[in-house]
């Protein structure tokens, strides 16, 4: 138990992750980035489609129907791949941070963000303790 309270009390003291783990931190925003992007090139790719679905032979009902459901597609995709181009900035932005060896910090506390956190949201900014202040303060 006391080993346990001192490794905290380390945590807590320190005011930046170490090398070893920025780099772990790297390599997960690496991966989220590569995945991001991919993501980002499917739904491009679906916006820049003619649209042509091979319904020209089919009844004027069906087209009717299949091109306002291709106008609603296309609105739905580009508010994703919108969503998906902040993401891979913010990303990108949390690189920048690791080679400045700033990343982790939070920006309204300047504590370290948990690494629980980082790990499930590694370009978060805020800790959850000021997420959870700016909630309700919005």
């Amino acid at each position: 138990m006391k080993e346990n309270e001192n490794l905290q009390e380390t945590d807590a003291r320190k005011n930046r992750y170490s090398d070893e783990e920025l780099e772990e931190f790297r390599e997960i925003i690496l991966r989220k980035l590569e995945k991001a992007r991919s993501d980002l090139k499917l739904l491009t790719e679906a916006l820049s489609n003619d649209g042509e679905n091979g319904t020209n032979d089919t009844s004027p009902t069906f087209k009717v129907l299949e091109e306002g459901y291709q106008v609603l597609s296309k609105e739905e995709n580009g508010r994703l791949a919108a969503r998906q181009q902040k993401f891979i900035n913010n990303l990108e932005n949390a690189l920048i941070r690791i080679e400045n060896k700033t990343y982790g910090i939070c920006r309204a506390t300047g504590k370290l963000i948990a690494k629980e956190r980082l790990r499930i949201v590694p370009h978060a900014t805020l800790s959850i303790e000021a997420k959870l202040q700016q909630g309700s303060n919005g």
